[in-house]
């Protein structure tokens, strides 16, 4: 197998996109009135990562059957490398509280796409 740098040039070579992501799997601790009280500050957080440019995106993950809700989420961060996106994630609320705890990996994102409209004169964006 390549090292991670090795595997990202070569991404890099073959007109891949090869930005480096981090994706964090925030995980419940099993303690869902700490994670419903630590709501607020962890959405106040992710609103000011977003701010700043860190946050690509987040949001709540289903179980496996795809019916209920377990209280994980999938977090996207940009960072200047994977101790610094660790550093983001130890300072969200939910993490610092230990309402949940964390999995970061390093994503490479090469593929897809994504398509928007934006309307100007009702001040609104659509994600398709």
């Amino acid at each position: 197998m390549p090292t991670w740098e090795e595997y990202k040039s070569e991404a890099k070579s073959r007109g891949a996109l090869a930005m480096e992501l981090f994706a964090v799997r925030s995980i419940p601790s099993g303690d869902m009135d700490l994670v419903k009280a630590t709501l607020p500050a962890h959405l106040d957080y992710q609103k000011k990562m977003e701010a700043a440019g860190i946050l690509v995106m987040a949001g709540p993950v289903s179980d496996a059957s795809g019916e209920l809700m377990q209280a994980e989420g999938l977090i996207i961060y940009r960072a200047e490398n994977l101790a610094a996106a660790t550093a983001i994630a130890q300072a969200d609320p939910m993490h610092e509280a230990g309402a949940r705890s964390f999995e970061i990996r390093k994503w490479l994102v090469n593929e897809g796409a994504l398509s928007f409209t934006l309307s100007l004169s009702s001040q609104s964006v659509r994600i398709d």
